[in-house]
């Protein structure tokens, strides 16, 4: 939930992003995507505090990514990075292991095509890879872990992914797609802007929490905000380069969320102080 590959806190909203990240840890995560069967040939993510694998079928088209982690490593994400041709492995773990390189320097050398929770239990998400060379990298609290580079190959006849429900677009700067959800719906989740964005979203007791929460992000005015947070927040999708997308099944509690971005602008401030930041419904 940061700005860096590090995951650092980003200012103003630390307190905010900190209780998130507790209860993220405290509590049995529903994710934001289910177990939805699929008929889509599989790439099985894994990691471990050491090490990342990956296994199952990577072929150029639409994929269902199951991800997972092992041992001691708590609820990292696991992002997929797709190298642009003539771009080494080397090259770019040198900017991603950087703790002070913002995510939008990926640009330079590829993309963030994929970037989802990896529980014990295992959640799952579909997307579309091109032909290629790729990075799997865990990244948690302390940073990126461990890597693994894999290579998707090419498809004579690519299989293409199920038509979503509704589609949700992070931009430049906010939110576009329906701001009510079904739970058991099938949502494609879209970076549409020109940088680096994340959809996360957190419950609140009520619309009249949710307004004061969305009020004092814009504003800036954050102390206090962690305290209105009614549970563990979802991850539908997490940083991703312009153009990333992921699809999943809703399955979370029904009630009142708040969306959010907490990426920051070259000048440090949260784009949820540019208007990434609204109301959403999830209902049965």
């Amino acid at each position: 939930m940061s700005t860096t590959f590090a995951r650092r806190k980003p200012r103003g909203v630390a307190a905010l992003v900190a209780a998130l990240l507790a209860a993220l840890l405290a509590a049995v995560l529903t994710p934001g995507s289910g177990q939805a069967a699929s008929t889509l040939p599989t790439l099985n993510v894994s990691a471990s505090a050491t090490s990342v694998t990956v296994t199952g079928t990577p072929v150029a088209g639409a994929v269902n990514v199951v991800t997972s982690s092992v041992g001691k490593l708590k609820e990292p994400l696991i992002l997929l990075l797709r190298l642009d041709p003539g771009v080494s492995e080397a090259e770019a773990l040198a900017v991603i292991k950087n703790p002070k390189a913002d995510p939008n320097e990926v640009s330079k050398f590829g993309s963030i095509v994929f970037d989802n929770e990896a529980p014990v239990k295992a959640d799952e998400a579909q997307t579309t890879l091109a032909a290629g060379s790729y990075v799997a990298f865990s990244n948690t609290e302390s940073g990126v872990g461990a890597t693994a580079g894999f290579t998707v190959g090419a498809s004579a006849v690519p299989v293409a992914m199920p038509a979503p429900q509704a589609v949700e677009k992070t931009i430049d700067f906010g939110f576009k797609g329906p701001a009510t959800l079904k739970v058991g719906e099938l949502v494609g989740w879209e970076d549409g802007g020109y940088l680096v964005h994340m959809d996360l979203a957190f419950p609140v007791k009520n619309m009249k929490v949710a307004k004061k929460v969305v009020a004092g992000l814009k504003s800036g005015h954050e102390k206090g905000l962690e305290k209105l947070v009614a549970g563990p927040p979802i991850n539908f999708q997490g940083p991703v380069s312009p153009g990333g997308y992921q699809q999943s099944v809703v399955a979370v509690s029904p009630g009142i969320y708040v969306q959010v971005c907490f990426m920051e602008t070259q000048d440090k401030r949260p784009h949820t102080r540019l208007g990434m930041e609204r109301i959403i419904h999830i209902t049965k």
